[in-house]
C-alpha cells in the first residue's frame, strides 16, 4: 500500500507512530539524525514505491554535484559551471516537456522540490560558499521526508547546520516538540477541516459556466481553499521536521492581510519567493547592472520581476493560465513598485490606518484574481 503523503488520517496515523522513537531520541539527548534518515528512506519508499525515475534521479544529482564540487575547487571556469547547472535543470526540463506530451509522463513526486535542491546547490558550490561535500548529509538533504512532496523550500546549508546542532533535553521540549506538535495540530485544521468544509461545501457547488457572478464566487472560494491546503500540508512539514530536530522554514505568514503585493509574496509560499529571489530575482539584477543592461537599478529591477515571475509561471507548467500568472504577478510586482515611487497620495497617506485597511483589501482581491487565474477555472479547467 502506497501512502498518501499529508492526503488522509492514515498517513498522519503513521506519522505519529514513526515520530515516537524520535521524541525518546530527543528527550534522552541522543542524535535524531540516523533515525531520521532511516525514517526517511522508509518514507519515501512507503509514499513513492520503488520505481526507477527517482533512484536514477538520485544517483545522477549526487554524482553530479560531487564531481563538481571537485572540479570548483581547481576551477572557476563559467562555461563549465553552466554546464552543471544545466544538467542540475535536466530532470525538471525533462519532466515539463514530456507533460507536452500524450500520455508521457517522466517526473515523480516531488520532483521539483528536489531539483530545487540541486541547483542551489551548484550554483553555490559555484560561489563558493559550499566547499565540502558530505554524502550522508547530502543523501539525508534530498531524502527528508517531511518537505518531499511540496516543501517548504529548504537550503542545504541550513539542512546541514540543524543536522550539526546539538540539541539539549529543555530546548527539545520547549523549542522542538512543542513547536512541532503546534504546527501539526493546526495543519489538521486547516487542511483535514477548514480546507475540507470549502471545497466540499463550497468551492465543489460552484458552476462551471463562466459567468461574472460564477467566477467571483470560485475565485473567493479557490483562493481561501488553497490557503488552507497549502499552509497546512506546510505546517504538516514543519511539524515533522521540528520533531525530527530540523527547523524546517516556515512557508505562509498571514498572507491575505498584505498592504500590497510585494508583501504579498514575503508572506505566500515564502520559501519559494526566497529562492526565486535568491537565485533568478537577485542575481538577474546584479549581473544587469554590471554589464549595464538597463539605465538605472530600477528598471533592471521591473525587468527581473517580471522574468522571475514568468519563470514561476513556467515552473508550475507549461500551460497558458500558468504562463499568464506568471506575467500577471510580475506585472502586479511592477506597477505596485511604480505606484509606491510616484504616487504624491500613497506617500501622504501610507501610514494612516484607513488607507492601511484599504490597500489591504485591494491587495487581498489582486492576489486572489492571481490565485482565479492560477486555478484554471477561467480557461475551463476546475
Amino acid at each position: 500500500m502506497v501512502l498518501v503523503q499529508y492526503g488522509d488520517y492514515f498517513y498522519l496515523y503513521v506519522l505519529i507512530i514513526s515520530l515516537i522513537p524520535a521524541i525518546l531520541l530527543g528527550i534522552f539527548e541522543k542524535p535524531i539524525k540516523y533515525y531520521g534518515f532511516i525514517l526517511s528512506v522508509l518514507m519515501v519508499i512507503a509514499i513513492m514505491g520503488i520505481g526507477k525515475l527517482f533512484p536514477l534521479f538520485l544517483l545522477g544529482e549526487i554524482v553530479l554535484i560531487k564531481a563538481y564540487s571537485i572540479i570548483r575547487k581547481k576551477t572557476d571556469n563559467r562555461y563549465i559551471y553552466f554546464i552543471a547547472l544545466f544538467c542540475s535543470m535536466l530532470p525538471l526540463i525533462i519532466c515539463k516537456l514530456s507533460g507536452l506530451t500524450n500520455g508521457i509522463n517522466l517526473g515523480f513526486l516531488g520532483l521539483s522540490y528536489l531539483n530545487f535542491k540541486a541547483i542551489q546547490m551548484i550554483i553555490e558550490i559555484y560561489d563558493g560558499a559550499i566547499e565540502d561535500i558530505n554524502l550522508f548529509k547530502i543523501l539525508y538533504f534530498f531524502l527528508f521526508f517531511p518537505t518531499l512532496s511540496s516543501g517548504p523550500v529548504d537550503r542545504s546549508r541550513r539542512f546541514e547546520k540543524d543536522l550539526q546542532t546539538k540539541i539539549s533535553r529543555e530546548e527539545y521540549l520547549n523549542s522542538y516538540l512543542l513547536s512541532g506538535i503546534k504546527y501539526i495540530i493546526q495543519g489538521i485544521l486547516y487542511k483535514f477541516i477548514i480546507a475540507s468544509i470549502i471545497s466540499s461545501l463550497w468551492m465543489n457547488k460552484i458552476s462551471t459556466d463562466i459567468t461574472f457572478l460564477n467566477s467571483l464566487n470560485y475565485m473567493y472560494a479557490y483562493s481561501l481553499y488553497l490557503f488552507f491546503d497549502f499552509a497546512g500540508y506546510s505546517n504538516f512539514a514543519i511539524g515533522t521536521g521540528y520533531i525530527l530536530g530540523i527547523k524546517v522554514p516556515i512557508n505562509f505568514n498571514k498572507p491575505f492581510i498584505s498592504k500590497d503585493m510585494k508583501e504579498f509574496w514575503n508572506r505566500w509560499h515564502i520559501s519559494l519567493s526566497k529562492w526565486f529571489g535568491d537565485y533568478i530575482y537577485s542575481r538577474f539584477v546584479l549581473n544587469s547592472m554590471r554589464k549595464k543592461r538597463f539605465k538605472n537599478r530600477i528598471i533592471a529591477s521591473h525587468f527581473g520581476q517580471i522574468l522571475t515571475m514568468l519563470v514561476m509561471g513556467f515552473w508550475h507548467g507549461i500551460t497558458w493560465y500558468y504562463i499568464i500568472y506568471g506575467l500577471y504577478q510580475g506585472t502586479a510586482l511592477v506597477l505596485t513598485d511604480i505606484y509606491q515611487r510616484k504616487s504624491k497620495f500613497y506617500k501622504a497617506h501610507k501610514k494612516e490606518k484607513w488607507f492601511q485597511y484599504t490597500q489591504i483589501l485591494i491587495t487581498f482581491h489582486i492576489a486572489c484574481f492571481g490565485l482565479l487565474i492560477f486555478s484554471g477555472y477561467l480557461f475551463g479547467k476546475s
